[in-house]
């Protein structure tokens, strides 16, 4: 199957479709899981390799998100609203005690970037929001009134990768302190411009905000603790020979994914390492996934979607039961 070759109808293209249905649907008849539904780009593709029998349960945070995916009329389908997050529970609420694959695409959607009131994009100006779900939490600006410098300086180095995280966050509370409130994108963009020396600008194509950005993003929406929790319920509700396929657009993300592949492939070596003693084979635990595939968007589709460029799929199958170690002795 080739990738599509035109968005749907938001204009979202999803990334690494294709293959990423392909790696997930492993029989017609299963249960799968859309665990970030967005425009439905992968959702559709997976309802058209399942049969009759097949069921695919949708999931998204977004008011938004939800909507459109509530267009799908097809029996088979079935979207929540809720975060993935809560994936264990909302399914076993559904009566479903395993799944046959769980599909997770991270990040920021399209049409999240490109709508001005929804405060993710330096592109244009709007509110500073940044919620995943505008309905509920606190936003990036209510955030950024409250928060203390070394709070600003660890999560704008942590998520952001920033240098100048220290420059920034002391520029912030500076600002805040002169009675200047940050409530838009153009005023945050605007700190962190003049808080970074010009002469250090790498990337004369990238805003000096980027990092930023995408650091206060990731705490306002706790992007890698729901993420660490999804892949914990999504590897529990798996079948035996069932598939976890995980997109993600930064390293920070991926990092999160392939430790945790890496864990559930290698247990014996967390085991042996806590134990500080020799194992006998029949005491190392079972590893409860493998890792089949690490997969990169091609020039193709790199072209055709710009946003593609910084992906990186992983998919792993589920092996076996979880181990438990038993107290000693």
């Amino acid at each position: 199957m080739s990738a599509p070759t035109s968005p749907n109808a938001s204009g979202h293209r999803s990334v690494l479709a294709a293959s990423a249905v392909e790696h997930l649907v492993t029989t017609p008849d299963g249960t799968y899981v859309d665990a970030t539904f967005g425009r439905g780009g992968h959702s559709r593709l997976i309802l058209a390799r399942l049969s009759a029998r097949g069921r695919l349960v949708a999931f998204d945070r977004d008011p938004a998100a939800v909507a459109a995916a509530q267009a799908i009329a097809d029996p088979r389908f079935h979207v929540e609203h809720t975060a993935f997050s809560h994936l264990r529970a909302t399914l076993q609420a559904l009566q479903i005690d395993a799944v046959q694959g769980v599909l997770l695409d991270i990040g920021v959607s399209s049409p999240q970037i490109d709508d001005p009131l929804r405060g993710f994009s330096l592109r244009m100006d709007g509110p500073l929001d940044m919620r995943m779900d505008p309905s509920h939490g606190e936003t990036a600006a209510e955030w950024l009134a409250r928060a203390t410098v070394d709070e600003l300086t660890q999560v704008i180095r942590d998520y952001g990768e920033e240098r100048f995280a220290a420059s920034i966050a002391k520029a912030i509370v500076a600002r805040r302190a002169a009675g200047r409130s940050l409530s838009t994108t153009a005023d945050l963009a605007a700190v962190v411009a003049d808080a970074i020396p010009v002469k250090s600008r790498k990337d004369a194509l990238q805003h000096p905000a980027t990092r930023t950005f995408q650091a206060v993003r990731i705490h306002v929406n706790q992007e890698l603790e729901e993420l660490a929790l999804a892949l914990e319920q999504a590897a529990s509700m798996l079948a035996i020979g069932g598939r976890l396929v995980v997109i993600s657009f930064h390293s920070l993300e991926d990092r999160v994914v392939k430790r945790f592949i890496d864990r559930r492939a290698h247990p014996d070596r967390a085991v042996g390492a806590a134990r500080r003693l020799p194992l006998r084979a029949a005491e190392l635990p079972r590893p409860t996934l493998l890792a089949v595939a690490r997969v990169l968007p091609g020039d193709e589709e790199i072209a055709a979607n710009p946003r593609a460029r910084s992906a990186v799929m992983r998919v792993a199958e589920r092996t076996a039961e979880p181990w438990r170690e038993e107290p000693l002795q």
